[in-house]
């Protein structure tokens, strides 16, 4: 996906280009929005300066940081993702049962939020599920296979 950026640079550009984002947004909501972009910038400029001098160090954690992760920080990671979204479809579903229980008005953003992490969860299964299933190895293929012990 992100082949032509360095492992080491590819955390810090994403850290960067979605602070930018959030800055942006402060600056386009008007008023007094750039100086919160101003802040956010900054911020966001040394937040990703410190995961790059974190990937470049040699432990666990940092190789995260630098995105040369093993197989074992890679499953970890996974986990950490799928707790992450049980919790979030948990989280709005509970806000959609509160809402409608209050017979509030604002119950869809929780309802959407909901949807979305379903769809998510059904579109995983679909990608990372079983595939169709092939025939068994001990099925019967039409040919008659001889006994090692009957000669």
């Amino acid at each position: 996906m992100l082949r032509f950026i360095r492992p080491r640079l590819r955390k810090p550009v994403g850290i960067a280009l979605g602070g930018t984002l959030y800055a942006a947004a402060w600056v386009v909501h008007g008023g007094n929005g750039w100086q919160v972009a101003i802040v956010t910038e900054i911020g966001v400029i040394a937040f990703a300066i410190s995961w790059y001098v974190r990937g470049g160090r040699d432990n666990d954690e940092d190789a995260l940081a630098g995105s040369h992760a093993d197989e074992r920080q890679q499953l970890l990671s996974q986990r950490s993702w799928a707790l992450a979204g049980k919790v979030a479809m948990l989280a709005a579903f509970a806000g959609v049962v509160a809402a409608v229980a209050a017979r509030a008005g604002w119950w869809w953003p929780f309802a959407a939020i909901f949807a979305v992490t379903g769809f998510g969860y059904l579109l995983g299964l679909s990608n990372y599920g079983v595939g169709e299933e092939g025939p068994a190895d001990d099925a019967d293929d039409g040919q008659q296979a001889r006994s090692p012990v009957s000669r």
